[in-house]
């Protein structure tokens, strides 16, 4: 069994290192903070000093960072993942990042001869934790088939989508629907409150038909019980339609309903919401009706 490294232990990059470790695998974990560096040591891990340590003396490198410029800092910067690497080496970035940022990855670390997938995930925290996150793979099918069973052990779906770039694509289109899913969810929950029925009953009515998603099972006990305990920030929603537009406009696809939500997310972080779960798009609308959904 190869020796995987592990770098970037946020809210999703520490359980799904923890799921590793559940699995068997040896792990060499870094981050810039030192609490979940040593928290995944009593686990069971080994401590890396910098990315560069890591990658030195690991085989598979996993980065789980907020965004394209962590990402390049990490791999590329001082101390960064390249100075370690040896050839042979395998780099899955499951960060969500914008797809050119992933193909940049590729084409400066193929000198080298790394190779290089881009594995973003949906499911946020909760699935995260219990291991069932949707893992979606764009790369080389052969460098697939050699890291699908470490992938397996943090996510229950595992799918290669297509060349480099193709999972952070898939990865955009999940959060566009995702985002306008749970405005949706936000429109009609506030809808029923202010017309008098009980938005709990509602939803019980709703969840069994066309209606019913994911979405709705994972947010609306949520939005009911009041809890806004980030599972997935309205920051990181930000940065991800952020990403998804600037893609869409470099290749001339209109976006209206994905900028509308971004726009409503913004309003969020003004009114000092953006480390709140997404599911805060539900108070824009609530703040506008002048009503809660909210038991």
């Amino acid at each position: 069994m190869k020796k995987i490294g592990f770098i970037g232990l946020g809210i999703m990059g520490k359980p799904m290192a923890k799921n590793l470790l559940k699995a068997g695998h040896s792990l060499v974990v870094c981050d810039i903070q030192p609490d979940p560096v040593q928290e995944l040591v009593r686990a069971g891990a080994e401590a890396g000093r910098t990315p560069a340590d890591v990658a030195a003396r690991t085989e598979i490198i996993i980065t789980m960072l907020p965004n394209s410029p962590e990402v390049m800092a990490a791999v590329f910067g001082a101390d960064g993942v390249a100075a370690g690497i040896r050839s042979g080496s395998i780099l899955v970035d499951m960060s969500s990042i914008a797809p050119s940022a992933s193909r940049q990855l590729a084409e400066r670390l193929a000198p080298q001869k790394v190779a290089v997938l881009d594995a973003p995930v949906s499911g946020g925290e909760p699935k995260a934790i219990d291991g069932t996150l949707a893992i979606m793979v764009g790369g080389p099918q052969a460098t697939f088939d050699e890291v699908r069973p470490i992938l397996a052990a943090m996510g229950s779906s595992v799918t290669l989508v297509g060349e480099i770039g193709s999972g952070n694509i898939t990865k955009l289109a999940n959060q566009m629907i995702v985002a306008l899913n749970i405005a949706a969810m936000g429109e009609a929950l506030v809808l029923a409150k202010k017309a008098g029925t009980d938005p709990a009953r509602v939803f019980e009515a709703i969840r069994g038909g066309l209606a019913g998603s994911t979405v709705l099972e994972a947010k609306v006990p949520k939005v009911l019980a009041g809890n806004f305990k980030p599972g997935f920030r309205v920051a990181l929603h930000i940065k991800d339609l952020a990403n998804a537009l600037d893609t869409a406009h470099e290749i001339g696809v209109p976006v209206p309903l994905t900028s509308q939500v971004m726009e409503i997310l913004q309003a969020l972080k003004v009114d000092g919401r953006a480390q709140e779960d997404h599911c805060s798009i539900v108070r824009f609308y609530e703040d506008m009706a002048r009503t809660e959904v909210r038991k």
